[in-house]
């Protein structure tokens, strides 16, 4: 889907060319090479009207994840010749008060995220009377359709838990962690719930406050020096991956540290074996992929998915993958 997808678009961006050089005497190639070198200057590639498309995520301030996302979300922004605005909130109340006043400001398209689905259905019900097109990512995966949104963008969590589950078997192991760094956030507790199911040995949650390194140290080193038996550490998010090994350090732990989501310094851990394997669900694709659905719904009604998510994890990486991803990771687009 992705490659018709970026098909599309080229061949679109094609045509606007072949217009726009009409008395050209070399027509076609001339063109194609004016928008080649567009692109390349990060100049739009198509020449739609400058449409506006906010995203309003639930991430914290500092998470290198939303970091990629955005990344991502900008540069189809770019090509497509729309106006990106990027806002976020950890607070579910805020996040809705942020999409609120993008309603407000009449943009043509919004992109958000569903991690505490409750507070946001309000808010994204708002942004549908007002004829604004939605389009979710990452999170609330099965509460985007009933939501009304076009369609969701990310991995499946409790997928992506599941694949964790049968990874942790294939390496033996009989005792792990399962750390959640947000409570209340749905696609958490489906993570840790999915490999919990296909996991043979015992799993048990661990909830930290995110937002305090410091604390989620202590916690899991408190828990991993109480348990010894412990030999895995799931962690549900790429930053706290360095966390949780300096937990397994100060606590004299063999456990292995595992850990959802990719950057630079998890693929880093992964080629150095301070940890196992990471769970990617592809980021930079999953803002890129919202903001092109955006210009295509606008263009030309398209939609993608079928009514179903557009997926785009889970992916498991090891030490044998970490060193062809290392240039992505660190351009930051892994």
């Amino acid at each position: 889907m992705a490659r018709f997808r970026s098909w599309v678009s080229i061949a679109l961006a094609g045509v606007v060319g072949l217009t726009l050089a009409g008395c050209s005497s070399t027509g076609g190639k001339r063109a194609e090479d004016a928008r080649k070198a567009a692109t390349a200057q990060g100049k739009a590639a198509v020449d739609t009207p400058r449409w506006t498309v906010a995203m309003v995520t639930h991430s914290g301030d500092g998470d290198t994840f939303w970091d990629i996302v955005q990344s991502g979300a900008e540069q189809a922004a770019r090509k497509d010749n729309i106006n990106f605005l990027y806002s976020h909130s950890d607070e579910a109340q805020q996040q809705a008060q942020l999409v609120d006043a993008a309603v407000d400001k009449k943009v043509d398209g919004i992109i958000v995220t569903l991690a505490k689905p409750d507070a946001m259905k309000a808010a994204v019900a708002r942004a549908e009377k007002a004829g604004i097109p939605v389009v979710t990512v990452n999170s609330g995966s099965a509460e985007s359709k009933k939501f009304g949104a076009l369609t969701h963008i990310g991995q499946d969590e409790t997928v992506a838990g599941q694949a964790v589950g049968e990874e942790l078997n294939k390496r033996g192991r009989k005792k792990a962690l399962c750390v959640l760094h947000e409570q209340g956030n749905v696609g958490h507790e489906q993570r840790c719930a999915g490999a919990k199911s296909t996991f043979k040995g015992q799993m048990q949650n661990l909830y930290v406050e995110g937002t305090n390194m410091p604390d989620v140290q202590s916690s899991i080193e408190a828990k991993l020096q109480a348990d010894k038996s412990i030999d895995s550490v799931v962690t549900l998010g790429a930053p706290f991956a360095a966390t949780a090994a300096k937990a397994k350090q100060d606590a004299g732990s063999k456990a292995e540290i595992d850990t959802f989501d990719l950057n630079e310094k998890v693929a880093q851990g992964l080629e150095d074996g301070t940890l196992g394997f990471a769970v990617d669900q592809q980021p930079y694709l999953q803002g890129y992929e919202a903001v092109d659905l955006l210009w295509l719904y606008r263009y030309n009604a398209d939609v993608l998915g079928g009514g179903k998510p557009v997926l785009t994890g889970p992916q498991i990486v090891t030490k044998d993958q970490a060193a062809k991803l290392a240039e992505y990771t660190k351009r930051g687009t892994r």
